[in-house]
């Protein structure tokens, strides 16, 4: 258990991380900056999150940015509704670090 988790509830930490985003500009910043992309809590801190990776995936975590990205506006026939507002966390990772969400092993 590294030091970073001992701080946090560890019951906590497994709820932080929503799930990883796999997309095309996810893979893209991961291919050049070592980068993860996950959805966490809406009132996930930066501290918690890198805890969390830490924690679930034994790696070292260099540093976390966090975007804030507003549901879109969605009519559904005649009425309006709107998406949920999402938190995302860039999740970069130390040199020689990786993580694989495609289920191969190498």
């Amino acid at each position: 258990m590294t030091a970073a988790s001992k701080k946090f509830d560890e019951g906590r930490l497994m709820q932080v991380l929503v799930a990883p985003i796999v997309s095309e500009k996810a893979t893209m910043v991961a291919d050049k900056t070592n980068a993860v992309t996950f959805k966490v809590l809406q009132d996930a801190t930066k501290p918690e999150i890198k805890a969390a990776v830490e924690l679930m995936f034994n790696v070292q975590v260099k540093g976390v940015s966090v975007a804030n990205i507003k549901g879109k506006q969605k009519r559904f026939g005649r009425s309006q509704g709107r998406r949920d507002n999402i938190r995302k966390a860039y999740v970069t990772l130390q040199a020689g670090q990786e993580l694989n969400f495609s289920g191969e092993t190498a």
